[in-house]
Parts: structure tokens; C-alpha cells; sequence
């Protein structure tokens, strides 16, 4: 059995929450995370929606994490 070792160059994660206290706190969970990959954050998107069937708003982001 071998076993192949690839870099990882580009990562895409998307996060989502109704307040932005937890989003942002998923996001610095993930970054943290990635570190011991390698990689870093490239780009952040983020979108806000009203959702009328939890009648909240629903925050969004998408990371984009490249090799450091």
C-alpha cells in the first residue's frame, strides 16, 4: 500500500448563520484550522438574506483559502 501526498493549493468553505457573532466565530474556527494546512485566507465574500420562514436575517460567507 503507498500513500500520496499532495499540497493543497485552493480550499473554498461556505459558512452560514442567523446571528453574526456565531459566523464569525465559525469562520475563526476554520482559519485556525486551516493553519495546519497551510493555507490562508485569499478572500472573503458575505451576503445577508431575510429568511420569512424563520423570520430572521441569514448571514452567509465564503471563504477562499490558498496556500501560504
Amino acid at each position: 500500500m503507498s500513500f500520496m501526498l499532495d499540497k493543497m493549493e485552493n480550499k473554498i468553505e461556505f459558512f452560514e448563520a442567523y446571528d453574526l457573532k456565531t459566523l464569525e466565530r465559525k469562520i475563526a474556527e476554520q482559519i485556525d484550522n486551516n493553519k495546519a494546512l497551510l493555507l490562508g485566507v485569499h478572500s472573503i465574500s458575505h451576503n445577508i438574506v431575510f429568511n420569512p420562514l424563520h423570520n430572521k436575517m441569514l448571514y452567509s460567507a465564503v471563504v477562499h483559502f490558498k496556500a501560504l
